[in-house]
């Protein structure tokens, strides 16, 4: 999909930045790999959550806009697997 590239291309070029400020924001990492780390899906809350903290982060990081629009939750899972500090151990 040209899309989903070209999205994993921007956020790509931000990813020590977009890294940094999710890491600020306490549990916030966590709650975005849970689909990667257990397959669970997010619930409605916690997309809600997401997107808050997205709302606020995208200030500094414009790329982040991208996962507020109606059916950018989609592309969240391509979001967790670039920010993935295990490299390597999951694919």
């Amino acid at each position: 999909m040209v899309l989903t590239s070209y999205l994993k291309q921007l956020a790509a070029g931000n990813r020590q930045f977009i890294l940094q400020e999710i890491l600020e924001v306490k549990g916030l990492m966590q709650l975005l790999m849970k689909h990667r780390n257990t397959g669970q899906k997010w619930t409605k809350e916690e997309l809600k959550v997401i997107k808050a903290h997205f709302k606020e982060i995208s200030r500094m990081v414009p790329v982040l806009l991208i996962f507020l629009l109606p059916g950018g939750s989609v592309f969240l899972p391509l979001l967790a697997q670039l920010l993935d500090r295990r490299k390597g151990q999951r694919q």
